[in-house]
């Protein structure tokens, strides 16, 4: 069985940043370093950074109020993961009384400046994306609550008259043809609509690099992530959507090697919040050898 492992596998540069900047507060001896929900979507990478004085406070959505010990205040600090917050999320967490430092991806830090400026104009904003997904929700809170968030024609269609005055973007790991399509078909609605493009850099890489492997000749690809990272699931979906059978695993004891051998090309990919280390383990459970940057 040949393995290929696509380019793009790892860590994205706005989930590496995050961890990075929690990390260096709990080197500087913060403790503990608290995260407004997990820092991550990949539990044994959480596992490892808890044990580093990072501690994860909250929910997923970063929506409920956070209980914090009083004690820990004056030596603890609040890091805002890459998925972002919005404005009002920010002010509360600042009134906390903690050191602050917001790690949000200058990604999603982009995608909340576009929608903030056309607001403070008068559009209304069409977000493409997961309402429930962190990411959106914080997205939201610049949209002056005059935003719609969207996910196919249906959601267009029901829409209520937005006037003149229209603009569009993404969640940053949404699909690019999706948005595409979705966005041409805003503008027969409303010609004068600006559809902007935010889809992030390393997730347009992702889902080139999965075209990528199919042309190899993949017969099968293995998506190494975990089970709620919605960027993992993403990509175990383009996968199949190009006829290629999925196998999404969180780590190495996931894989059945068994089912595997049937094939003779295996792809492996992975998502943004997959580490390096769980990456190198499915690959040398696959024979692929991988020497990581040092």
């Amino acid at each position: 069985m040949k393995v290929i492992l696509a380019e793009s596998a790892g860590f994205c540069w706005g989930v590496e940043r995050a961890i990075d900047i929690a990390r260096d507060f709990a080197a500087q001896g913060k403790r503990p370093v608290y995260t407004d929900g997990p820092l991550i979507h990949n539990s044994q990478m959480m596992e490892k950074i808890e044990a580093e004085g990072i501690r994860e406070v909250g929910d997923y959505e970063s929506s409920g109020e956070l209980e914090i010990d009083e004690s820990t205040k004056s030596s603890a600090v609040m890091v805002v993961r890459a998925h972002g917050i919005s404005p009002e999320r920010r002010k509360y967490l600042k009134s906390l009384g903690m050191e602050f430092r917001d790690a949000t991806c200058p990604d999603v830090g982009f995608i909340a400046g576009k929608i903030h400026k056309h607001a403070s104009k008068g559009y209304k904003t069409i977000l493409f994306g997961d309402p429930k997904h962190p990411e959106v929700i914080g997205l939201m809170g610049y949209t002056n609550d005059c935003g719609y968030v969207v996910k196919s024609q249906k959601d267009i269609d029901a829409l209520p008259p937005l006037g003149d005055k229209v603009c569009m973007v993404s969640q940053s790991t949404m699909f690019t043809d999706e948005f595409e399509r979705l966005g041409e078909y805003l503008k027969i609605k409303y010609p004068n609509a600006q559809v902007i493009d935010t889809i992030c850099g390393a997730t347009k890489e992702r889902q080139t690099d999965v075209v990528n492997l199919v042309k190899q000749g993949a017969q099968a690809i293995v998506v190494v992530g975990g089970y709620h990272s919605s960027n993992t699931r993403k990509l175990a979906l383009l996968v199949e959507n190009h006829g290629v059978p999925a196998y999404h695993v969180e780590t190495a004891d996931d894989i059945d090697v068994n089912a595997l051998q049937k094939y003779e090309i295996v792809g492996i990919t992975a998502g943004a919040s997959t580490p390096d280390f769980i990456i190198e383990s499915v690959c040398n459970k696959l024979g692929l050898c991988r020497e990581l940057e040092k």
